[in-house]
Parts: C-alpha cells; structure tokens; sequence
C-alpha cells in the first residue's frame, strides 16, 4: 500500500512502510503548492525528473534539512552534490534498490538545463520515474511527450502520473493515448493549471480516458492510497 499526496504542479509525496519520499519539490513561488517548503513533512530522499527550476525547486534545501538523498540522473546529482547534500546518480534504463524502494529512470523528450548552472557543464537528459515502494509501482511521467517507449511499460505501472497541461509537455489528447500505452491501474493528472499557458480541464480528460483506468484527480493536499 501507498499513499501519494499532491501538493501541486509536478510535485508529489510517496509514502509506505514508514518511508517518505517527495518528487520535484517545486514549492517556492509555486501558486498552485498547498504548502512551503518549510512545512514538507521529513523525507527519506528526494526524486528529480529534471533540472527545470519548478521540477529542482526545493530539492537542496529540503535534502540539507532532512539529510535526505537527492536522486537523479548524474549530471544533475553532480550538480546537487556540489551544493553539498547526498546524491544518487543515475540514467536512462537503469534502476536501483533503495531503503525506501525500487527507482528505474525511464525515457522523457524534454529540455535538459538545469536551473542555476551557470557553466552549462551539467546539462543533461530529463526522466521519467518508475518508483516501487510499498509492492505497488508508480510511474512519474516527469515532463514529457508522448513516447513509443511508453509501450514497454504495459502492464507494469499501478499509478501513473501524467502531465495534461500541453504546451511545454503533453496536452489532454496525448495523454490519454499514454494511458493507452501504459494501461495503469489508476492515472493522476499533472503540470495543469500552475499558470495560465498550461490551463486544462482535468474533467475533460477524465472524460476521454474513460474505462480505460481509474482517473483520480487531486487538489493539492489531497491524497489517494493505492492498495
């Protein structure tokens, strides 16, 4: 079992067997984000799709206060790790065994820059995140198109996090062809609504994914356990 919890735009907490784990911590200057950063509750490690500045957000402060993991792909953890927290580096295709779970980083068509990286020295490739915790597999889509590769996950994904928002990620169209691909349990729509040029209307797409999977759409605060 497994509680996620959104607090906004991309940005999710996971929780089974006593872990916590936060996806792209984008909290400050977040309006969409139900709490500061300060108020996260302590996580074991956090998860990072890409070095956008409202996907990295609060992930060092929040890996110094918790003396939590950062984990990302390895330019981006290099990039956290001289800011001088902890990190796990990693990449496209390969997974590892954590405390608190199982991370695969999977293929995401999307911009690789990181914020703050002034050298250039970091740009890198963005993720998807396929997390295994609590026996149930949940699949961050991160920012991205839609992808072929998406395929290769049938059958595999209890939840699937899917960005709605269109223009700088998938709109409603290709999403619910992803949930196609994909075939989840259960789908929660993402990166919606934040700002004025990702308006959607998650209704619209709970509409047209119809049967296929459960759609839970979440406020931000709100949380849905998947069993």
């Amino acid at each position: 079992m497994v509680t996620i919890t959104f607090h906004g735009h991309a940005c999710f907490t996971f929780e089974a067997d006593g872990h916590r784990v936060v996806v792209d911590p984008f909290l400050t200057g977040n309006p969409a984000a139900d709490i500061p950063a300060g108020r996260l509750p302590k996580v074991d490690a956090v998860l990072l799709s890409h070095g956008h500045g409202d996907h990295l957000g609060d992930a060092i402060p929040i890996a110094q206060r918790d003396r939590a993991l950062v984990v990302a792909t390895y330019e981006l953890a290099k990039f956290c790790e001289q800011r001088g927290v902890a990190t796990h580096g990693m990449h496209i295709g390969g997974g590892h065994q954590f405390p608190f779970g199982r991370v695969k980083l999977v293929p995401a068509l999307h911009g690789g820059q990181i914020e703050g990286d002034e050298t250039g020295h970091f740009t890198t490739n963005p993720c998807g995140l396929l997390v295994t915790l609590g026996g149930r597999t949940l699949y961050h889509c991160g920012d991205t198109g839609l992808t072929m590769e998406m395929q290769l996950l049938t059958g595999q994904v209890d939840a699937m996090l899917v960005p709605i928002g269109d223009n700088y990620t998938m709109g409603i169209a290709d999403a619910v062809r992803a949930v196609d691909f994909v075939q989840p349990r259960a789908v929660i729509p993402m990166h919606y609504n934040t700002f004025d040029l990702i308006r959607a209307d998650p209704q619209d797409f709970k509409r047209q994914v119809g049967s296929r999977a459960q759609v839970v759409v979440l406020a931000p605060g709100q949380s849905y356990t998947l069993s």
